[in-house]
């Protein structure tokens, strides 16, 4: 590309050959009515379909399109965060291919970046096309991770935002593997400012973020941004040492010989299981805690990179 982009549009994808084009096109559309020069940074998530084929094909025929095609498909966080490391742009703005976050509000995050908020978040006030299960989850999940967070996080916001450079380059130190952008753009502070929208139904396809990856997503906010778990299992290994000792107690006031011993066996039995509980729900949390400070022992990287699509030879 010749010179520097204003603004850089990143787009993770995996197996997105029934949106890509459109997407591309509503992007292209969004960016032309802004009058700023742009670029358009897919990041292929190691995809199986057609999508890194049509990618060459985009970038072929517009030449403010970039891709990076990762070796294996390394999840949505690291796909953002690659898009982040390559994008040239004085600001950022990221969004999935599915176009349930739409283009068209990019300019209205423009806009309030050139007001002078570093971080520009699109939070949403609806949602089309999700069910009742996906409503009720995504509110319990913000509510949860908000109450519990050491960072101030916003409700009801994903992934669809615009980042200043300043705030690009701050992402780009932070080493983690278990990433939560959402949390790790409030933990950099910044001016903030939110845009509003209602989430659309997806254009076309189907979601590839089942609930196994939306669960292990939560799990990354939680326990990269709260100690709370670890405090949740000492109060109910304190309370749990309390009520037994008042079980014990009671039953030997009682008295455990004659008559009443074959009374008091199922308490003790149900205070065996619920204080072995216990100890396995807090070995579990401390297991989580332990198990990422080992990934980051590890040090290895968060993505790789197999080829890269539009880049000039100085570029690579």
């Amino acid at each position: 590309m010749e010179g520097s982009p204003s603004i850089s549009v990143v787009v993770p994808v995996y197996n997105e050959e029934a949106v890509l084009n459109e997407c591309h096109k509503r992007i292209s559309k969004a960016m032309l009515s802004i009058g700023l020069e742009y670029e358009i940074l897919f990041v292929d998530d190691g995809s199986t379909d057609r999508t890194p084929g049509l990618l060459e094909v985009i970038s072929a025929g517009d030449s403010r399109v970039r891709a990076v095609l990762l070796s294996r498909n390394f999840g949505h966080q690291a796909a953002l965060s690659a898009g982040i490391d390559f994008a040239k742009g004085d600001a950022v703005v990221t969004l999935d291919a599915d176009l349930q976050d739409p283009p068209e509000l990019i300019p209205q995050l423009v806009e309030r970046w050139r007001a002078g908020a570093a971080i520009v978040q699109a939070r949403r006030t609806g949602r089309r096309g999700d069910g009742i299960f996906k409503r009720a989850t995504s509110f319990l999940h913000y509510r949860l991770l908000k109450g519990m967070a050491d960072v101030p996080l916003g409700i009801d916001e994903g992934d669809f935002r615009l980042l200043d450079r300043r705030v690009c380059d701050v992402l780009r130190r932070l080493p983690e593997r278990d990433r939560y952008l959402r949390g790790l753009v409030a933990w950099a502070g910044f001016a903030h400012a939110t845009v509003p929208y209602i989430r659309q139904p997806r254009h076309a396809g189907r979601s590839h973020y089942r609930l196994s990856r939306m669960v292990g997503l939560a799990l990354d906010g939680i326990f990269s941004f709260s100690f709370a778990p670890l405090r949740a299992a000492g109060v109910i290994g304190l309370a749990g040492t309390i009520a037994g000792l008042a079980l014990l107690a009671v039953l030997l006031a009682r008295g455990l010989a004659s008559e009443t011993a074959s009374e008091a066996w199922p308490y003790v039995v149900a205070l065996l299981l619920f204080c072995n509980g216990i100890t396995l729900l807090a070995l579990g949390i401390l297991g989580e805690y332990v198990g990422r400070i080992y990934r980051e022992v590890k040090d290895r990287p968060l993505y790789i990179v197999r080829s890269m699509i539009g880049f000039s030879s100085r570029e690579l």
